[in-house]
């Protein structure tokens, strides 16, 4: 099986990339009509988020886009595998790297920190390919063969992937050795995992290790965002995010986890259709809410 599924990603990750975009657009558009359950869940996050203060049609827009984009990624995901030094320049303008190089000459790490915006895989295929291998935490999906052939386009560019659920210690001893770590922080976690912070307004719970390992290390936080720019991508990464560090570690985890949603936050705001809205972002919620989350 996982060898069917790399002559596949062989043959797509092959075809030209307009044509790629042209089927990637269809399929996106015959999606997003036949996925009403994933449509819906879109629509009601962007209710949540934006409240009236954007119309029906445009939600309607930035849904449709959000499928288009997902199809694309799909394509460029199986181009990730055969891109090199030379096809990535052309393909991804990067800037702020010098952000990473400072981060990392003060021999604490650096943690990568990003979101489920524009084609987040190719912030790794990037970075790899330019020498920066880093631990990639990720969450083992449900088919063994598919988790495998995703482990493989991952690693390609010479990454590491950690399972989410025994992550700490294995990359808190990346970051000690001065290494990279890559975390998305912008999707829900159980109650037990996370924090409440405010995003877009509505409490999210959010997964508070990334702040318990960056305090801990002392590690830089480097926010780090692709964004779609026609048929290529250009790559951002931001200066670090500062940590509050009193010393009352619980605080410490929920002021810091609250800016790093934030910088995730305000970089949706600038092109919301590039995030991943059909993701229920804000599905646990506090055991006791005295105020609706929704703001227009």
């Amino acid at each position: 099986m996982l060898f069917l599924l790399k002559t596949f990603s062989f043959l797509l990750g092959h075809i030209p990339l307009p044509l790629s975009f042209l089927i990637a657009d269809l399929l996106g558009y015959l999606v997003y009509k036949a996925d009403r359950k994933r449509r819906n869940i879109a629509l009601d996050n962007l209710m949540l988020a934006y409240g009236e203060s954007i119309t029906p049609d445009e939600k309607d827009r930035i849904v449709r886009t959000v499928f288009r984009n997902l199809a694309r990624m799909f394509f460029e995901f199986m181009r990730i595998p055969w891109l090199r030094g030379r096809s990535i320049d052309r393909y991804i303008r990067c800037e702020g790297i010098e952000n990473l190089e400072r981060a990392l000459e003060r021999k604490k790490g650096a943690i990568i920190l990003t979101g489920h915006y524009g084609n987040w895989e190719l912030i790794a295929a990037f970075l790899g390919l330019k020498g920066f291998r880093m631990d990639i935490v990720v969450r083992d999906l449900d088919n063994p063969a598919v988790d495998a052939f995703v482990r493989w386009v991952r690693t390609r560019s010479g990454h590491t992937i950690v399972s989410k659920g025994r992550a700490m210690r294995t990359l808190l001893k990346t970051l000690n050795e001065n290494g990279i770590v890559g975390i998305l922080l912008d999707q829900n976690v159980a109650l037990v995992e996370g924090v409440f912070v405010p995003f877009f307004g509505v409490q999210a719970c959010t997964n508070r290790g990334t702040a318990m390992m960056a305090a801990s290390s002392g590690a830089h936080v480097i926010p780090t965002f692709i964004f779609r720019e026609g048929r290529t991508h250009r790559m951002v990464l931001g200066r670090e995010i500062p940590l509050s560090l009193t010393g009352d570690k619980e605080r410490d985890a929920l002021q810091n986890t609250a800016r790093f949603t934030a910088a995730i936050e305000e970089t949706i705001r600038k092109k919301p259709e590039d995030w991943f809205w059909v993701h229920r972002r804000w599905k646990t919620r506090p055991p006791v809410e005295n105020v609706p989350g929704k703001r227009g």
